[in-house]
């Protein structure tokens, strides 16, 4: 979260002529509330269970960017299901940057605690073996949405063609 998924997801799809898909927008929308009252109401399971079916969706279409919620990676079927088709490419910040970049919003569940800086400290360490699985790692930190998108398009067009769909006009990149 805060590394910039949803900006550069939407300039890379414009950039790719494919289609942007957020797995935590499809949620909100099926669920009618949003992320942060499924996880009060109904909790971190019953979210997970619901982006498992989502990523498994997504991942199956044809020519779309998805922008995977963090905790996406935390499950290896999302990994298995993204890897079939697409590039992972994991957006990384400083819990600082996150922090600064997030603070503002209130629907970030997991950062509506005392300490939000620590609490971003532990989420990355708890999913950095997970991020580790991404195809390509890219820090965000100083650089414009412009920047890291090139650099996820080099990725992308470095990748071997079954795995980005080449010639069927399909692709992805997380």
């Amino acid at each position: 979260m805060g590394t910039g998924k949803s900006v550069v997801g939407k300039r890379l799809a414009k950039q790719l002529n494919m289609k942007f898909v957020s797995t935590d927008d499809i949620i909100e929308d099926r669920e009618k509330r949003p992320i942060s009252e499924i996880f009060a109401k109904s909790g971190e399971p019953y979210f997970r269970k619901i982006e498992k079916e989502v990523v498994k969706e997504a991942a199956d279409s044809e020519n779309v960017v998805i922008a995977a919620g963090g905790g996406a990676v935390l499950d290896e079927d999302n990994i298995t299901n993204l890897k079939k088709k697409g590039v992972i490419v994991c957006l990384n910040a400083t819990p600082e940057a996150v922090y600064e970049r997030t603070k503002k919003y209130k629907h970030r569940p997991l950062l509506n605690v005392d300490d939000p800086i620590s609490k971003i400290k532990e989420l990355m360490d708890k999913r950095a073996p997970y991020y580790a699985k991404a195809d390509h790692q890219i820090d965000t930190a100083g650089k414009t949405v412009e920047e890291v998108t090139a650099e996820i398009i080099k990725v992308y067009q470095r990748t071997p063609s079954p795995r980005r769909g080449e010639g069927r006009g399909e692709g992805k990149s997380e």
